[in-house]
Parts: structure tokens; C-alpha cells; sequence
């Protein structure tokens, strides 16, 4: 009896789940790989966790005053000071809260605060503190006191809804509706003095712009039984100053445009600091053209990140943006963390959003777009001052780098769309 032969369609489809679980396992197999590696190295060379920083600078924008944190003991001393002297209301938001000394002292400032009579509500994101003890989350109940732990598992994300995707990886810290913080440092001792990362403090009447995006934030998700907040709005509106969300259940995703829009406009430098860097083509495309054109453009990000597969599945843009002229450069020591990007010395922009898929299209972000001289100009020497702790990554060296690197660029690529 002959051997059946299978139609043309299920040969396709077993050839197509074939080659499916083929790459999987070569992407599996080079997680590992990179990861186990990346583990030696720091075993042989930890990371010193010492690198150049200004104390805290402020500069005025409008009628609000803007003071930039580079270091995180500053930057915590100022929120722990700014929340004990709260009278009226603290909103607080995060990403990661380690369950530590520092994390300790923000958890006892917000309850004490809430039980001298504060209006007191904590946002957390679950998923970025699975790490840490779960009971660190949970707080006593009290009237004063609204906690809203992001969830990551929910039905809509299980089936596949892009309005419930997302982590909530957004930094807040809103003050009596005049005094408000954003930027990329989470809490904890390890980004107390080893990361190098940035934050601003507002002190003003702009606070209102990160008052309302932490009352969007709450409205949308707010536990149940608890009550919508208020939206003040202002009746003093600038236009040097915007706060910029991106939030998942309202399709909204305009940060990723502010990134491609400034970059655009740039006629003379772009200078960009990321703690992952993954562009994807439309972004590559624009740093590629406005150094095409003589704009000065620098690429600063960590040598070796937190999240080695990240550095790996970024890499693949290293070669079309260097053969360009865009500059990269590798922060050595310490990981650096920030979010930011300072244009022609008179925009710039501070925020949680790095220039990578999950933060472009998937996760809940904020950034403040600030147009302003003096702030551009200040952050133009926050990042002259980081390029004393980094080397340059030359076209030449990267032409250098051996079959095996470019073999698992290639591998770990895809990746990129998740990351």
C-alpha cells in the first residue's frame, strides 16, 4: 500500500510550525547565552556604581520652578521632605518600590501623612514589584488613604485587548496640587547611588499638568468602590510646559511623537540619553536624516544594561546609525536610566519613556516636553558632564566585532518588537 502524501496546504503549515520552533529555540538558546555571559562579566567586573553628578540645579520656566535631580539620595531627601510637610494631598505613582530601607521610608511617609488628615493616594505597579514582598504593597486601612495596585493579570490583556495592555511604568509624585516630580527613577537603595538616572521637581502653578495626568490615571482604573477624583484643570495654561501621556485604554500613544517631531525640527544638536535603546524603523529613520543633514546627534546610553537581551535586541541599529554620523556613546560603571533628549538648546524633555517598543506602543508613560533656554541649556551640561564617564563606540569598532556578536544580533532582532 502506498504512502500517503499530505496536501499541499498541511506540508506548508508543518514546514511553517517547523521553522516556528526553530527560531524559538535559537532565540531561547541566545537569551541564555548573552544572559550567562553577561553574568560572568559582572562577576569578573562589578559595576562600580560611582559616576559624576551636579547637585540639584534649578532654573524658571513661566511662573513654575524646575529643580533637576541627577543623583538619588537628593532626589529622595527632597519627596521624603516634600511629603511630610504635605497638608492637603499626596498623589504618589510607580514602577518599582523595593521593599527596603528607602522603600520603607517613602511606605512610612505616606501613612503618616495620610493619618494626619492628607488625602493620600499610591498607585503600583504589580508586575514591576513581583520581586519583592507582596505584603509590602498592601497597606492599613485608613480614610485617608486610596492604594490602586496596577494589575497584570486581567481578562482583557489575557484575550489579546489593546486597551488593557501595558505596565503602569510611569514615576509621580504630586504635592498639596503646587509641588510635583517625574522622571525615571524608581524607589529603592540600588537607585539611591547606583544608577544614574534623572527627575525634576516642578514648584508652581504647572504642577496642575501632572496633577490631572495622575487623576486620568486614577479615574481609569480606580479599585472599586473607590471614587473618581477631580480634575482641576488651570487658569493659568503655558505653553512652555506640557506633560505627555501615554495611555493604553485610550489608544493614545503621543510620546513617540514628541521623540520624532523634536528630532525633526533639530537644525543644530539632538543630544538623546536612554536606559534602553531600541528605535524602531521610523525612529532610526529620523535620527539618521537629521545627521545626514549636519545635525549634531549623540545616542548616550549604558554600556551594559540591567536587561542584557534589551542591549543585544538594540544593537542591530548600531550600523546605520553610525555609518550615518549619529554618535553613540557607552556609559561605563554605573547604569544609566534616564529618559531624555535636549534639542538645539531650546527644548527638551524629561520623563519615563525610553525609545523602545514598550514604551512607544505598550506601556503607560508620561514625559514633560519643556520649552525653555535656560532648562535645554542646563541639560546640555547634565549631559556633557555624562560623556566624561563614557567612550565612544566608533564606526570602526563596530565593523570589528566578531561573527558570533553578529549572529546573535541577528537571532535576538525580533525581539526587539516586544522589548
Amino acid at each position: 500500500m502506498g504512502r500517503l502524501s499530505l496536501p499541499p496546504g498541511q506540508k506548508l503549515w508543518n514546514y511553517a510550525k517547523t521553522a516556528a520552533t526553530a527560531t524559538v529555540g535559537l532565540q531561547v538558546a541566545a537569551v541564555t547565552a548573552v544572559i550567562a555571559v553577561d553574568e560572568r562579566r559582572k562577576r569578573r567586573e562589578p559595576p562600580t556604581g560611582e559616576f559624576p553628578h551636579f547637585s540639584p540645579k534649578a532654573t524658571a520656566v513661566d511662573n513654575t520652578k524646575i529643580t533637576t535631580f541627577m543623583f538619588g539620595h537628593d532626589l529622595y531627601e527632597s519627596m521624603l521632605e516634600d511629603i511630610n510637610n504635605a497638608t492637603k494631598s499626596v498623589y504618589f505613582e510607580t514602577y518599582i518600590w523595593k521593599a527596603d530601607e528607602i522603600g520603607q521610608k517613602f511606605r512610612d511617609a505616606l501613612i503618616a501623612a495620610a493619618e494626619r488628615g492628607v488625602a493620600t493616594y499610591i498607585i503600583v505597579d504589580v508586575f514591576g514589584n513581583l520581586n519583592q514582598d507582596p505584603r509590602f504593597r498592601y497597606f492599613p486601612k485608613h480614610e485617608n488613604l486610596h492604594v490602586l495596585r496596577f494589575p497584570f493579570f486581567n481578562l482583557g490583556r489575557m484575550i489579546g485587548l489593546v486597551r488593557h495592555s501595558g505596565l503602569d511604568h510611569r514615576k509621580l509624585l504630586i504635592v498639596d496640587s503646587t509641588i510635583s516630580y517625574i522622571g525615571g527613577y524608581n524607589v529603592g537603595q540600588l537607585y539611591a547611588d547606583h544608577w544614574r538616572d534623572t527627575h525634576i521637581r516642578l514648584e508652581g502653578p504647572q504642577s496642575w499638568e501632572l496633577e490631572n495626568a495622575f487623576i486620568d490615571m486614577w479615574n481609569i482604573h480606580r479599585p472599586r468602590g473607590e471614587e473618581r477624583l477631580t480634575d482641576r484643570g488651570t487658569s493659568e495654561w503655558s505653553s512652555e510646559l506640557r506633560a505627555v501621556q501615554n495611555l493604553p485604554a485610550r489608544l493614545s500613544y503621543p510620546i513617540r511623537s514628541i521623540y520624532l517631531d523634536s528630532v525633526d525640527r533639530a537644525s543644530e544638536r539632538a543630544w538623546i540619553t536612554m536606559g534602553y535603546f531600541i528605535p524602531d524603523r521610523d525612529l532610526q529613520a529620523t535620527l539618521i536624516a537629521a545627521a545626514q543633514r549636519g545635525v549634531d546627534v549623540r545616542v548616550l546610553i549604558p554600556e551594559y544594561s540591567n536587561h542584557i537581551v534589551a542591549d543585544w535586541a538594540g544593537r542591530p541599529s548600531y550600523e546605520g546609525l553610525l555609518a550615518s554620523g549619529v554618535r553613540i556613546f557607552l556609559f561605563e560603571g554605573a547604569m544609566v536610566h534616564s529618559k531624555t533628549l535636549t534639542v538645539d538648546g531650546k527644548w527638551s524633555t524629561v520623563g519615563t519613556a525610553n525609545l523602545d517598543a514598550l514604551s512607544m506602543r505598550g506601556n503607560y508613560e508620561i514625559n514633560v516636553e519643556i520649552y525653555s533656554d535656560s532648562h535645554a541649556e542646563l541639560m546640555e551640561k547634565v549631559f556633557e558632564l555624562d560623556l566624561t564617564n563614557a567612550r565612544e563606540l566608533t564606526e570602526k569598532e563596530w565593523e570589528r566585532r566578531p561573527f558570533l556578536s553578529r549572529l546573535l544580533e541577528s537571532i535576538l532582532r525580533p525581539l526587539g518588537i516586544v522589548l
